[in-house]
C-alpha cells in the first residue's frame, strides 16, 4: 500500500524534492559566476586582510590558497560556521517543496479517489478503511520527509561540490579551506534525526486536511482553510465585544496555525531553545538543529495535544471514508 501511494504521488514526493534541489545548485551556480566576473572586473590585483588578532595579510588577487595557509584555527572555525549556515539556506529548497506537497497530497488523497470513483475499485479489493488511511498517513508523515531530506543532503553536498571547483579554480584547497571547517555529516545527520519529530508535529495539519478531503463533497481546499479562519475571526470578534480576553492570538496559534501550517518546516522548533542559543559562539549554525533542542518537543504539550486532535481527526477520517463512496 505504501508502493501504490509512492507510485501514484511520485512527481511529488519524490521528483519535487530533486527538482527544488537541482534548482536550487542552478541559482547558485549562476550567482557565482556572476560573482567571478564582478571579483575579476573590480577586485585590485593586491588586497589586504584584517585578522581578529590584528595582522594583515596580502594576497595577490583571489590566491585562496595563500589565505588559506594565514587562517587560524579560530578564523577556520568563523569560517565553518558561515559555510554551515550557508549549507544549511542552500539545502532548504526540497523541504519547502515537501511542505506544499504534504498539503496538497493530504487534501486531495481522500477526495480525489471518490471524485474519479477509483475507491470503488480499492473498496472491492481485501483492503480495510483503516490499513487504507493509514498508509496515506505514513506515507505524509514518513516517506514524503525522507525522500525530501535525502534530496536536501544531496542538494547540500552538490552546493559543497560546487564551491569547491570554484575554490580549486583560485589555487585553493578545498579540503582544508570547505570540507574541514564545515560539517555536512553532522548537518545530514541532524536532518535525519528530526524527521520523527517533524512527523509528530505535523499530525494535526494532516488529520485536519485528511478529515475534510473524506467529508467534502466539493472544494475540499475551500473548506480545510476557511473553517479555521472563520473560526479565528469569530473568536478574534467575541473578543472585541469583550465576551473573551487576551483569546484571539492563542486561539491563532494554537488552534489555527497548527491545523494549517505545521506541515512546514521549522514551526515546531522550540524558541525558548533559541533563546539559549549563542550565536555568535563556535557551532552556532549547527546548534539551530541540534538533536538536544529538536528533542525538547517531546516534552512539550502542545505537541501531544496536537498529536492528540491529529488521531482523532484521521479516526473521523477513517469512518467517513467506510459510507462516503463517491463525490
Amino acid at each position: 500500500m505504501l508502493r501504490r501511494e509512492f507510485w501514484e504521488h511520485k512527481g511529488g514526493f519524490l521528483w519535487a524534492p530533486l527538482v527544488a534541489g537541482g534548482i536550487s545548485l542552478l541559482l547558485s551556480a549562476m550567482g557565482i559566476v556572476l560573482a567571478m566576473v564582478a571579483a575579476r572586473e573590480h577586485m585590485p590585483e593586491t588586497a589586504k586582510i584584517s585578522l581578529d588578532d590584528g595582522t594583515q595579510i596580502q594576497i595577490n588577487g583571489m590566491d585562496l590558497g595563500m589565505l588559506t595557509s594565514q587562517l587560524g584555527h579560530k578564523e577556520l572555525a568563523q569560517l565553518g560556521d558561515g559555510l554551515d549556515l550557508t549549507l544549511i539556506l542552500a539545502s532548504s529548497w526540497p523541504f519547502i517543496v515537501l511542505a506544499f506537497v504534504m498539503f496538497f497530497y493530504c487534501l486531495g488523497t481522500l477526495y480525489d479517489e471518490r471524485k474519479d470513483r477509483s475507491v470503488l475499485f480499492w473498496k472491492s479489493l481485501p483492503l480495510s478503511d483503516t490499513s487504507t488511511v493509514l498508509s496515506k498517513v505514513a506515507s505524509a508523515a514518513i516517506v514524503a520527509p525522507l525522500l525530501a531530506t535525502l534530496a536536501a543532503i544531496a542538494t547540500l553536498f552538490g552546493f559543497l561540490v560546487l564551491i569547491s571547483l570554484v575554490t580549486l579554480v583560485y589555487g585553493g584547497n578545498p579540503v582544508a579551506l570547505l570540507w574541514g571547517p564545515s560539517s555536512p555529516l553532522l548537518i545530514s545527520a541532524q536532518y535525519l534525526a528530526a524527521i520523527p519529530v517533524y512527523a509528530l508535529w505535523a499530525m494535526p495539519t494532516i488529520g485536519w486536511l485528511m478529515l475534510c478531503s473524506a467529508w467534502a463533497k466539493s472544494k475540499p481546499f475551500l473548506w480545510a482553510i476557511m473553517i479555521p479562519l472563520f473560526a479565528g475571526i469569530f473568536v478574534g470578534w467575541l473578543e472585541f465585544l469583550g465576551v473573551f480576553d487576551d483569546l484571539t492570538w492563542p486561539f491563532f496559534k494554537n488552534i489555527v496555525l497548527r491545523m494549517l501550517t505545521s506541515v512546514f518546516p521549522m514551526t515546531w522548533m522550540d524558541l525558548q531553545y533559541l533563546e539559549h542559543v549563542d550565536f555568535d559562539s563556535p557551532g552556532a549554525a549547527r546548534n539551530l538543529m541540534n538533536p538536544v533542542g529538536v528533542y525538547r518537543n517531546l516534552a512539550s504539550t502542545n505537541l501531544w495535544i496536537g498529536v492528540a486532535a491529529g488521531a482523532a481527526m484521521i479516526f473521523a477520517a477513517i469512518r467517513l471514508r467506510r459510507w462516503r463512496d463517491e463525490g
